[in-house]
C-alpha cells in the first residue's frame, strides 16, 4: 500500500496522478527526518532488530518543492482531457477500454503530441486505422488546472480515509 505525500504547503505534489510513495520510501523519509507524519495506517507496524514504527498513511515534506505544472501527454491525461468519451462516436469509456488514436497517423507523418492524440473506443480506432477521419473535437493541449478540475468530477479511489482530508 502507498503513502500520500504532500508538499510543505499541504497540497499534494501532484494530482495527475496523485502523489504517492511506497510504504518503504515513506519509512525511509521518516527515518531521514525529511517529512512530518500527518496520519498513520491502523495496526500496520514494521520493525527491524533495533527499531519499530507504524507505517505512515500521509506525509508532509518539510521543505517546499516547486512542481512542474505542465501536464504530461500520456494515456491517463488524454483520457481525462477528453472526459472518458470516444472522440469519434461519443460513447462513454471505462478506464480499461480506452485506446489512444493518432488523428494524423504516424505512418502519414503524425506525432505523439497533445494536438494529435485523442481518446477512442476500440471499434472506432480499428475502423479508422490509417484513414483521415477527424474527431468530433479537435485535440488540444490542456492546462494543468483544467485537468485538475476535470479530475475532481470523477470519484477517487483512496486506500485510507485520512487521504480525503488532503485531496
Amino acid at each position: 500500500m502507498d503513502t500520500l505525500i504532500l508538499n510543505a504547503d499541504g497540497s499534494p505534489l501532484s494530482l495527475l496522478p496523485l502523489s504517492t510513495v511506497t510504504w518503504q520510501d515513506s519509512v525511509r523519509y521518516m527515518w531521514l527526518d525529511r517529512v512530518r507524519v500527518l496520519d498513520w495506517y491502523d495496526d500496520w507496524v514494521v520493525s527491524s532488530p533495533s527499531w519499530e514504527t507504524r507505517v505512515p498513511a500521509v506525509l508532509m515534506i518539510k521543505e517546499y518543492i516547486r512542481t512542474n505544472r505542465a501536464p504530461k501527454c500520456n494515456k491517463y491525461n488524454v483520457t481525462l482531457r477528453d472526459e472518458y468519451s470516444c472522440q469519434y462516436c461519443s460513447v462513454r469509456l471505462d478506464r480499461n477500454d480506452v485506446t489512444l488514436d493518432h488523428v494524423t497517423p504516424i505512418s502519414k507523418g503524425g506525432d505523439t503530441s497533445w494536438t494529435n492524440i485523442v481518446a477512442s473506443c476500440m471499434p472506432c480506432n480499428s475502423t479508422k486505422g490509417s484513414k483521415d477521419i477527424r474527431p468530433r473535437r479537435a485535440p488540444y493541449e490542456p492546462t494543468y488546472y483544467e485537468l485538475v478540475n476535470k479530475r475532481k468530477r470523477y470519484p477517487l479511489d483512496v486506500p485510507h480515509d485520512s487521504w480525503r482530508t488532503y485531496i
